[in-house]
């Protein structure tokens, strides 16, 4: 792969940006249908998406390898639970403070390499790690003392999403190591979570419901997610894992200038501007060594 100078930091700045546009066309797509059915139909859009482009992307002696087999385990949590996660707290909590909150994917990813990989806990990691914590404290407060807007336990959905994209960046880190190709990583990891999307569909004998609007804004976001991942998948190619996530977390702050100039739908409060303001250079922190 030819690359320009900082071109890694170019790429995670692209998907970040990408990623906060995937949650507002998601949230508009909730507001016809279901979390259930916008995960379906994301998922299902970076699939075909990725095999029209499959022949230009993929070569036959990359199905044969073990990074194909570490795309797909991938595939198996993220997009299909992550997506799912996301949408259905950009649904209950908006979609820039989902956004604030899965930006601590890189304290898991933080949290593994201690744990995993024997690293140490240094004195920015900790503030980081902090911040972040502060962060879901400063969502979570009213003057009553209780969440207003939406319930505690929805500060799950974000976070777990989070934990899952962080574990997808490091195996999917060593799976381009194998196989050298961020779009085939996409495809891969994209019709595994389809097939165990829709499977979960059949089994539960879920319709599909909501209205043509929702469904276009549904193929919209999935659009947006897919060329996303992709720049995703770049970045991390050619670049440090500690480098590119922090960046990725930028994307609470396109999220919120997207809602403010573009969508004009979003109303923010000083809890959600501060917990932005915690939440990503505690997570720069932890990222940056």
């Amino acid at each position: 792969m030819s690359t320009f100078p900082h071109a890694a930091i170019v790429y995670a700045l692209a998907s970040a940006f990408l990623f906060a546009l995937t949650n507002h066309f998601q949230s508009l797509g909730l507001m016809g249908s279901d979390a259930r059915t916008g995960s379906l139909i994301n998922i299902a859009t970076g699939a075909v998406f990725y095999w029209l482009l499959a022949p230009f992307v993929a070569e036959s002696w990359y199905w044969f390898t073990w990074g194909t087999v570490l795309f797909a385990m991938v595939g198996i949590i993220r997009p299909s639970l992550s997506s799912l996660l996301a949408i259905q707290s950009i649904h209950v909590m908006g979609p820039t403070l989902t956004s604030a909150l899965t930006a601590s994917a890189p304290i898991f990813g933080a949290l593994f390499a201690i744990t995993l990989l024997g690293e140490t806990l240094d004195f920015k990691t900790a503030i980081g790690i902090a911040a972040v914590i502060a962060g879901g404290v400063v969502a979570s407060y009213s003057r009553q003392g209780l969440v207003r807007d939406w319930p505690l336990w929805a500060i799950v959905l974000p976070v777990g999403a989070a934990f899952i994209r962080a574990s997808g960046h490091a195996v999917t880190k060593l799976g381009l190591e194998d196989v050298p190709s961020a779009s085939f990583a996409v495809l891969v990891s994209n019709t595994v979570s389809l097939a165990i999307a829709g499977a979960a569909f059949r089994i539960e004998g879920r319709p599909i419901s909501g209205t043509p609007k929702s469904f276009k804004w549904f193929v919209a976001s999935g659009l947006s997610a897919a060329v996303s991942l992709h720049f995703l998948n770049s970045a991390l190619q050619i670049g440090d894992l500690v480098s590119v996530v922090p960046v990725v977390s930028a994307t609470p702050v396109f999220t919120m200038l997207l809602g403010l100039f573009v969508f004009r739908r979003e109303r923010f409060s000083w809890r959600m501007l501060a917990t932005i303001a915690l939440v990503v250079p505690g997570v720069m922190l932890v990222a940056m060594k």
